[in-house]
């Protein structure tokens, strides 16, 4: 008979795990306290924690047996090498004879004092394991998990509940019967709990990719941006934890600080979905919709079929000029002929410039500038409605003249728009307070540490570590990427020598470069992200701001 004593601890026993169960996070490691618990109180040598899936089966989740020393699943990621248990069979007919079948079935308690002896079940399975193991399965305590909706979610069953003398194996008691039933009612409840926060975080991760796929849709470029920028965020972050630098000596992260920052890494650019896409995918200085280096053409091609035209009306005025001897009207035509070839070469040379300068560079001379402007009045051109206008329109000049890249300064603040249209999107969301921080994280990667960045004009002491380490690898990945369309993918050697020039001129956190390029994380991301011809030999002594 139980004494008094031992129920009352049994039950604390029962308030602290429910306790425990509670403030779990990890599934596996739930799933196995749940079953050590029902151990524990029932005094059961072994037992087995099955899940509901779809499709009507109980898949083992954990297995446990003390005397045999088996631990599989859970934690310990061994994996467990028993079929699932149908619950129906291939007719559509319940699958009473598997006790945990029928107990998840009927959400019925099934408490067995011998399994070799008991009627209405098949134990079969049982015999040839004991067979196997020389073990002997006696007592079986098969109690259903209902979650809050009164739905079964999963089996506990407990195996041979221990006596007070060695060896000794007694039934599962009405108090043992009991208890477990309670913590069955309580794990169940922190299962699903557990396993809805796991669905709404997929559901919110699934939603963050379905707009970094309508990012990726308006622009393949951007969308393996925000897919590499949270993956070397995060190997920068790991990186920084605890570094023997000023501001990192004492910086550390949770998963649930890891978590934060995934998720503000996936972000980073959610503001792109504004931005027009003729502007983002900007390849060349003349691209709208399309290129209009194409109208330039056309507009060339008028100018020398115009030259022709004069040449050829000069040709026949000159054939039917009378008193000139033949060497003169010769001499007269030759030149008319040569005429019209400088004029042709003349008018190809400026077309090949304009072509050349449509492409964006790192630099574009004063004198190539000053030339575009001279073209563009150099030459009259009458367009389809007879009208005669300059070659080139303001606008036409002013993309042919950007000194660096493809965008104007217009097209410029245009993208830098996203970065508020980022934070305006990401402010507005009423984040738990696990990640609470998101916005922020997202928010300052354009920001600088001397306060000239955007849109803020955050300084370093104004910025928390992981918005500082998104900085750096938003730009790393910028100077890195192959797939935009008007530049190549900078070699390791190019990428940061320029990184370290934003460090010396107070663009990006120093503590963080130098963690960036002593651990090596630029090598970690190229083996994984680059392509080999980009991997070339780096030497840290030449890097800008890096002291080895």
């Amino acid at each position: 008979m139980e004494s008094v004593e031992d129920l009352f601890r049994r039950l604390e026993q029962l308030n602290e795990i429910g306790a425990a169960l509670s403030l779990e996070q990890n599934l596996d490691a739930l799933l196995e306290k749940i079953l050590l618990a029902a151990q524990t109180i029932t005094r059961a040598d072994g037992g087995t924690l099955y899940l509901l899936e779809e499709g009507g089966r109980l898949k083992f989740a954990i297995m446990r047996n003390d005397s045999l020393n088996i631990a599989m699943g859970g934690t310990t990621k061994n994996p467990i090498p028993f079929y699932p248990v149908h619950l129906y069979g291939k007719d559509g007919k319940p699958n009473n004879q598997m006790v945990a079948a029928f107990s998840a079935l009927t959400g019925q308690t099934i408490n067995i004092a011998d399994a070799y002896t008991a009627e209405g079940f098949d134990f079969s399975g049982t015999r040839s394991f004991d067979k196997k193991t020389g073990y002997r399965s006696k007592s079986f305590l098969t109690v259903p998990m209902r979650n809050h909706e009164g739905a079964v979610i999963g089996v506990l069953q407990l195996i041979n509940s221990k006596g007070s003398s060695p060896g000794d194996i007694i039934p599962f008691s009405m108090s043992d019967q009991r208890l477990a039933e309670s913590l069955a009612s309580q794990a169940a409840i922190a299962l699903t709990n557990r396993q809805l926060i796991i669905q709404l975080e997929r559901l919110f991760e699934s939603f963050i990719g379905l707009i970094n796929s309508a990012i990726d849709e308006k622009s393949p470029y951007t969308g393996g941006h925000c897919q590499r920028v949270p993956a070397l965020t995060m190997l920068l972050a790991e990186a920084a934890v605890g570094a023997a630098r000023a501001e990192l000596d004492k910086f550390s992260m949770t998963d649930a600080d890891r978590y934060e920052l995934k998720i503000a890494g996936l972000l980073h650019d959610c503001g792109k979905i504004t931005t027009p896409v003729h502007v983002v995918d900007k390849a060349t200085k003349l691209e709208t919709i399309f290129d209009r280096i194409h109208l330039l053409d056309t507009r060339f091609e008028v100018l020398k079929r115009d030259a022709e035209i004069r040449s050829l009306r000069a040709h026949l005025e000159l054939s039917r000029t009378n008193g000139l001897d033949e060497m003169k009207r010769r001499e007269r035509a030759y030149a008319l002929d040569q005429g019209l070839r400088e004029q042709l070469r003349l008018i190809d040379e400026d077309r090949e410039f304009l072509r050349r300068h449509n492409i964006g560079g790192e630099f574009m001379p004063s004198e190539a500038q000053r030339r575009v402007g001279e073209i563009a009045v150099k030459y009259r051109w009458t367009d389809p409605s007879g009208n005669v206008a300059e070659f080139l329109t303001k606008d036409e000049v002013t993309n042919l003249t950007i000194a660096r890249g493809t965008l104007t300064e217009a097209e410029r603040e245009t993208i830098n728009h996203h970065i508020v249209a980022t934070i305006n999107m990401l402010e507005a969301l009423p984040w738990p307070r696990h990640l609470r921080r998101v916005p922020e994280y997202a928010g300052g990667h354009h920001e600088r540490m001397d306060g000239k960045g955007y849109p803020r004009g955050l300084s370093r002491g104004d910025m928390s570590v992981p918005a500082r380490v998104m900085g750096i690898a938003d730009i790393f990945e910028a100077l890195t990427a192959k797939d935009r369309p008007y530049k190549r993918g900078k070699t390791l050697s190019e990428s940061l020598h320029i990184l370290g020039k934003f460090c010396l001129n107070g663009h990006i956190d120093p503590d963080l470069f130098d963690v960036f390029v002593r651990q090596k994380v630029y090598l970690k991301y190229a083996e994984e992200y680059l392509d080999e011809a980009q991997i070339d030999a780096v030497d840290e002594t030449q890097i800008p701001g890096y002291v080895p």
